[in-house]
């Protein structure tokens, strides 16, 4: 069951490829910023790249999209999305975080 359009959500986000060396989280966060969407990204020792969104459905589910294809040099495999019931406090901005 989908939210209201313009309900708050968070998703948490895992993209496996080639998506480290890419350019992908700084892609992300710009990505992020224009759709006005928080957060964060990071890296994954495990070659996998991990965010976490918070903000209105559309623009989560954008930014969701955008994950899908990233940036140029990017080859995003897989797109795993989980739900996050409560978020929490929404961050400020969308930061890129150390690697996890």
């Amino acid at each position: 069951m989908n939210a209201a359009p313009n309900s708050t959500v968070t998703r948490h986000l895992l993209i496996t490829g080639h998506v480290q060396g890419v350019g992908y989280r700084a892609s992300m966060v710009q990505a992020a910023e224009r759709l006005g969407v928080t957060g964060w990204v990071r890296n994954r020792e495990d070659g996998r790249v991990e965010a976490c969104a918070w903000g209105p459905d559309q623009a989560v589910q954008a930014l969701i999209d955008w994950a899908h294809q990233g940036p140029a040099r990017a080859r995003v495999e897989r797109v795993v999305v989980g739900n996050v019931p409560d978020g929490g406090e929404a961050p400020q901005g969308f930061a890129q975080r150390a690697t996890a």
